[in-house]
């Protein structure tokens, strides 16, 4: 009998030769140009549909004829309701005075001792640390504006995925339904998620809770779903044994001991929570990413880097707190043991809770910090900022000139210069190189549905700032990756800082190059190059560090020299783990292209930001669902190739 694997190899060539010869249709089409009708050159009328149209009507029917505002309205009281609780708790928005604000070396408080619970000294010193520079800093209602919908929105967005997660478990048809729909979100800029919430709720923190809880149960979904998978039978056989009913079995055996599946999704929930909540700025969110986004349209550096810190240091918390609960194994003690040894953290928790209650009461600063008596450095900031600037000057004003005049303006004007149909050919052409006649199938819808939105000018824009973009970042992760790999205290420290710059919301990664490059096209992708450096340079070191030991000393037998068992041995075994890095990259630098259209490009992610400030439904999600499109392409073609090569090497 033929494997599949053979079969395959074997019907290699054709394929190639197949793909290769509609890849030259692509090329001729392309320098055939001036003699193409226009009809091939743009998508003609006749091609554009108006999907915004048939959005915008399925949305008003569900609105206004089916009455499904009247459900949302309801849903968005009881989450206001909620946001009226803890606003009122940590920061005081006088709804019921009698609740708080808590005074905020309460909280910090609680925040080292649960950091102390979960990892000891250091991350209660980190987590503690964090709220007393908020307070010292004079930014604590904004921070806590923030906080009080993450505390809301994090739960409800955990116990939905949760939920649903169960549910794709549990019946086959669900995870088939839920796959594509899935893909999809997890593809979607963070702009077309805030639309047809801002038509359905309005604008301001209810909204901005919706939209968060929204964006981040799909990974929740997914980790569940993962985590259901992988119990045993063993374990399941062990529960029925012992009498478990099929609620008990689900509730007691399988969840868990799908316990640290479900502590990693609910780790990257919290994180996309506050990404949103930052993000969120845009339709009336108020809080730290509403501040900075103020202060970075006013070119206030000083006082935006003070911000910029906050927002870090709030996120390198909750990611390490997380992180840590997921790793932490349950305390159990031996009979016998005295209630207060077992209750010793909570006893000094509230003892420590007490004196700061009491120290409220007879000390303002340790109750409420105001701004006017809060520390600053932002002139400090902005001194140096003003010396640096000065001395960069020649060196970014002659890179910016030369990148806009002699690249990026060229590489724009070559893509919007191609034919569409051109366009389509080769991305057909490759996707039957790389997989096959299905591929090729998939990739050319992915791509033909987007010249079908009438929206195919400021996609390929995108498409020539991202596709820019990444090949930088290969230019520099890759080098950097292989440097780090070399040594593992490097490459321990290189993932540090990685691991570190990952839970950045995105939103931070625009403050040094507006200050360096302005307001412009290089100041955006500058951005999506600093954000999509991460995962190329993590996937690079990884990969490189994971090719097995006996391999090298195999290598190293042969005689072959650093250089050859670099690039003919451990790095194409590290390839397929390097693709999923490149995968990464692309989806990275897709968001930032979008979120940086807030400083000034003309790609998918202005147009979609004019489709939020007026609400347009319809036109915001065609605009988010090609830039999923063009991240779904790419994601097929190389999950495509990264399986065929593990094939290919026998890698499982």
């Amino acid at each position: 009998m033929i494997s599949a694997e053979a079969v395959s190899d074997h019907s290699r060539p054709g394929r190639i030769c197949q793909g290769q010869i509609i890849i030259l249709i692509a090329i001729v089409l392309a320098l055939g140009k001036f003699i193409l009708p226009e009809s091939l050159i743009r998508p003609p009328n006749w091609l554009v549909w108006p999907f915004a149209d048939w959005i915008n009507w399925l949305f008003d029917f569900i609105k206004d004829d089916l009455g499904f505002i009247f459900v949302t309205r309801a849903f968005a009281a009881g989450i206001e309701w909620l946001l009226d609780v803890t606003a009122n708790l940590l920061y005081g928005r006088n709804r019921w005075p009698r609740l708080g604000p808590l005074p905020w070396t309460f909280i910090a408080i609680t925040a080292a001792m649960i950091g102390y619970w979960l990892n000891g000294w250091k991350l209660a010193l980190l987590s503690g640390g964090t709220f007393v520079w908020i307070a010292v800093m004079g930014q604590w209602k904004w921070a806590m504006e923030t906080l009080s919908v993450i505390v809301v929105a994090a739960p409800i967005a955990v116990l939905a995925g949760l939920l649903c997660g169960i549910a794709a478990w549990r019946h086959r048809w669900v995870e088939r339904a839920l796959n594509p729909i899935l893909n999809i979100a997890q593809s979607l800029p963070h702009f077309a998620y805030m639309i047809p919430v801002v038509v359905f709720i309005g604008v301001g923190p209810k909204s901005g809770a919706i939209v968060t809880i929204i964006f981040a149960a799909p990974p929740m979904i997914r980790m569940t779903l993962l985590g259901l998978k992988k119990v045993s039978s063993e374990i399941a056989e062990s529960g029925m044994m012992s009498g478990a009913n099929r609620w008990q079995l689900l509730w007691q055996v399988r969840v868990p001991s799908a316990r640290t599946e479900i502590l990693v999704g609910i780790n990257q929930v919290i994180m996309q929570c506050l990404a949103m909540v930052v993000l969120a700025s845009f339709i009336g969110m108020p809080g730290l990413g509403q501040k900075l986004l103020q202060l970075l349209q006013a070119l206030k550096i000083g006082r935006s880097v003070e911000i910029g810190v906050s927002i870090v240091l709030i996120a390198i918390m909750l990611d390490q707190c997380s992180k840590a609960w997921v790793v932490k194994e349950p305390k159990h003690f031996e009979k016998g043991v005295p209630w207060h040894e077992r209750h010793r953290l909570k006893l000094l928790w509230a003892g420590l809770s007490c004196l700061a209650f009491l120290a409220a009461e007879f000390l303002p600063l340790a109750d409420q910090i105001k701004r006017t008596q809060a520390l600053t450095v932002y002139k400090q900031i902005d001194t140096v900022v003003e010396r640096f600037i000065i001395l960069a000057d020649p060196v970014t004003q002659w890179l910016r000139g030369f990148l806009i005049r002699n690249v990026l303006i060229p590489m724009r004007d070559v893509y919007l210069w191609l034919p569409f149909t051109a366009v389509l050919a080769f991305v057909a052409g490759i996707g039957w190189v790389i997989g096959s006649l299905r591929s090729a199938l998939i990739c050319l819808a992915f791509v033909g549905m987007i010249a079908m939105t009438g929206w195919w000018d400021r996609a390929v824009i995108t498409t020539y700032m991202v596709s820019f973009a990444v090949l930088v970042v290969i230019a520099i992760g890759l080098p950097l990756g292989i440097w780090a790999s070399r040594a593992r205290a490097r490459a321990r420290l290189v993932l540090l800082i990685c691991d570190t710059a990952q839970t950045f919301p995105s939103f931070i990664y625009l403050i040094p190059v507006v200050m360096l490059f302005g307001v412009n096209d290089v100041a955006a992708i500058g951005a999506v190059i600093v954000f999509g450096l991460v995962p190329m340079t993590r996937y690079t070191i990884e990969g490189l560090r994971s090719v097995p030991p006996e391999i090298d000393e195999a290598a190293d037998m042969c005689g072959a020299a650093f250089r050859q068992k670099l690039w003919k041995v451990r790095f194409p075994l590290a390839l397929p783990t390097i693709a999923v890095g490149l995968n990464q990259t692309v989806l990275f630098s897709l968001f930032m292209v979008i979120i940086a259209a807030f400083i000034g490009t003309q790609d998918l992610g202005q147009e979609m930001q004019r489709a939020l400030s007026s609400t347009d439904v319809g036109k915001g999600l065609v605009l988010g669902l090609c830039v999923a499109f063009i991240g779904l392409l790419v994601d097929h073609l190389i999950l495509t190739w990264s399986a065929r090569r593990k094939v290919a090497l026998g890698i499982s």
